[in-house]
C-alpha cells in the first residue's frame, strides 16, 4: 500500500502558502505604530499600496491616519481631495509652529480613515528645513501629538531619498518597501537600504524594515517570477508572502478616488490587500 506525500501549496513567492489569522478586535485605540512606505523610485505602486493597506486595516477596525508626504499630492488626490485648494497641509504643520497638527487632519468618507494632506508647497520644505534645528525630526514632533488618536499611521513618501524621506524614516517605527517586479527596480534598493541603515545608526535606532512588498506581479511571465526569486535572495523572510498582482482595476479605483476595497470589494486586488493587512498584524507590524 503506497502513501502519497501531499506537497504544500506554494504561493507566488515560491514559499509554502500560509494562512494568516483574523486579527483580534481592538477594545481601545492608540498609541499608533508609524509606518513609512518608501522607495526612491517612482511608479512602484507606493501610493496605491498606502491607500489600500490603510483601507484594509481600517476594515479590521484599526484607526488609520494616512500622511501624504509627497509634494505631488497623489495620496490626497486618491481620496478626492484637490491638493491645490488646501489651506492647511502637512507643510504648514511642519514649517509654522502656530499651526496645530489637528487643524490639518481631514476626515475621509471612509470609516476609520483620516488624511493629513499635502500639495506642491511641501517641495519648499526640503530647502527650508536645511536651516532648522533638529531638521530631521520635524515630522516626528508633529506626529507625536496624533499617536494616541490612531492605531496605525501610514506615511506615503515622495520618490527620493532627500530630507523629507529622512524625516519620514526618523518619525517611523517601521518601513515597508514596495518593489515592482522588474529587474531594473532591484538596482536602486541597495541605496535605499543604505539610507535606512544610516537613519538607524544616527537618528532612529528603533527603526526596522517591516517588509518588502512585491507589486505589479504578473504570474504569466518568467520575468516576474525571476525577480521575486531575486528579491527573496536579497531580503529573505522580510519579503511579504502577500504579492500584489498587476491589474487595470487599480488605476480605475484611483480615477474613482477611492480604495480598490470599496471600488471592487471582491476583486483579487482587494483580497490581496486584506491579506497584507492580516500578514502585517501577524508579523507585529501593526496592532
Amino acid at each position: 500500500m503506497s502513501t502519497q506525500n501531499s506537497e504544500p501549496e506554494l504561493g507566488p513567492t515560491g514559499r509554502p502558502l500560509r494562512q494568516f489569522p483574523e486579527p483580534a478586535v481592538l477594545d481601545s485605540h492608540g498609541p499608533a505604530r508609524v509606518i513609512a512606505m518608501v522607495n526612491q523610485k517612482g511608479g512602484v505602486g507606493k501610493t496605491t499600496s498606502t491607500i489600500n493597506l490603510g483601507a484594509a486595516l481600517a476594515e479590521l477596525g484599526r484607526r488609520v491616519l494616512m500622511v501624504d508626504f509627497d509634494p505631488q499630492g497623489a495620496l490626497s488626490a486618491g481620496f478626492g481631495v484637490n491638493p491645490h485648494e488646501l489651506d492647511t497641509t502637512v507643510y504648514n504643520v511642519m514649517m509654522d509652529r502656530k499651526v496645530e497638527v489637528h487643524e490639518a487632519v481631514r476626515r475621509t468618507e471612509f470609516e476609520n480613515m483620516d488624511l493629513l494632506p499635502a500639495n506642491i508647497d511641501l517641495s519648499a520644505a526640503e530647502v527650508q528645513l536645511v536651516n532648522e534645528v533638529a531638521r530631521e525630526q520635524v515630522l516626528s514632533g508633529a506626529l507625536r501629538k496624533l499617536k494616541d488618536d490612531y492605531d496605525v499611521i501610514l506615511i506615503d513618501c515622495q520618490p527620493s531619498l532627500g530630507l523629507l524621506t529622512v524625516n519620514a524614516l526618523t518619525a517611523a517605527d517601521g518601513v515597508i518597501i514596495p518593489l515592482i517586479c522588474e529587474f531594473f527596480a532591484l538596482r536602486a534598493v541597495a541605496l535605499l537600504v543604505d539610507s535606512i541603515e544610516k537613519v538607524q545608526d544616527r537618528l532612529n535606532p528603533d527603526l526596522k524594515i517591516d517588509g518588502v512588498l512585491a507589486t505589479m506581479f504578473d504570474s504569466r511571465t518568467l520575468h516576474s517570477k525571476e525577480v521575486i526569486a531575486r528579491i527573496i535572495d536579497a531580503f529573505g523572510d522580510k519579503v511579504f508572502d502577500t504579492v500584489i498582482k498587476r491589474t487595470v482595476k487599480f488605476p480605475d479605483a484611483t480615477v474613482s478616488a477611492e480604495p480598490i476595497l470599496s471600488y471592487a470589494p471582491t476583486h483579487t486586488g482587494s483580497v490581496a490587500y486584506r491579506e497584507l493587512a492580516k500578514e502585517l498584524i501577524s508579523r507585529g507590524g501593526s496592532r
